[in-house]
């Protein structure tokens, strides 16, 4: 089974510096434990699997004992051992973990904006945009995402205290509303920028709200929010195909794949 593309060698400075972004944004958030040749990230407060996985270094080459060590710390924690990274830095990664037991999930396509000047002209017809900034905003923008992402229960307090955190850090938070009902209908985020590099990260979208283009208008004024503060280039993960297309009325580009993979 191969899961790395066929990726332009000029692509794989750029995405070893997507990585390393990743990388350094996980660990401000959460706990970090360099196990072998990964970086195994654990959030405290939540086991949502995409808020806990490790990355492994740049053309690593694991053994079976470290990805054995790996497994018990994640196992440690009521964790999913859970990895989430670029497969073309590391092509050698994925033998071992296949044979420890590990399936992959899923593989999302990665996608760049590279300049202002290629940002499209995206603008849903009666919403207006804004960067959150008060409590009662990021209160919205966590209750729109939680809703968008179908997750169950109230809003727990740290999704709230987490778009906050983004904001201090340096990054942008965008609350869309309705311009007629002033209700909260889309919301997402662009981190704080690392090496000049921001994640476009967290769109989502209130059912009702949908198909009117608003995701669209989100990442286009978020690339536009993230290079007007100093990033050099915006990057993101998208679900699938339909949101590739959403993306790309924004400006960005399916560069290659980032690779979702773990063990039961």
């Amino acid at each position: 089974m191969s899961v790395v593309d066929d990726v332009p060698a000029g692509f794989l400075e750029l995405a070893s510096r997507i990585q390393d972004s990743i990388r350094t944004n996980a660990c401000h958030w959460r706990d970090c434990e360099q196990i072998g040749p990964f970086v195994a990230t654990f959030n405290r407060e939540d086991g949502n699997p995409y808020l806990n996985y490790a990355i492994p270094d740049d053309a690593a080459m694991p053994s079976p004992g470290d990805v054995a060590t790996l497994v018990a710390a994640y196992r440690k924690r009521d964790r999913r051992p859970r990895l989430e990274y670029i497969p073309a830095l590391a092509p050698a990664v994925v033998p071992v973990l296949l044979a420890e037991g590990f399936e992959a999930e899923q593989r999302t396509p990665l996608m760049t904006c590279a300049a202002v000047s290629d940002v499209g002209e995206v603008m849903a017809d009666r919403v207006e945009l804004i960067a959150a900034s008060s409590e009662e905003e990021y209160q919205d923008a966590a209750s729109v995402q939680w809703e968008a992402y179908e997750e169950q229960g109230d809003v727990p307090r740290h999704a709230v205290d987490a778009l906050r955190r983004t904001v201090e850090a340096g990054g942008v938070v965008v609350l869309a509303r309705d311009v007629l009902t002033h209700e909260p209908a889309g919301a997402g985020a662009c981190t704080a920028p690392h090496d000049g590099l921001t994640e476009l990260t967290s769109v989502g979208v209130r059912r009702r709200f949908r198909r009117r283009g608003i995701a669209a208008t989100m990442a286009s004024w978020l690339a536009r929010q993230a290079f007007a503060r100093g990033a050099t280039g915006v990057f993101l993960m998208a679900h699938g195909e339909a949101e590739v297309r959403i993306y790309a009325r924004a400006g960005f580009v399916s560069r290659s794949e980032v690779l979702h993979i773990s063990r039961a």
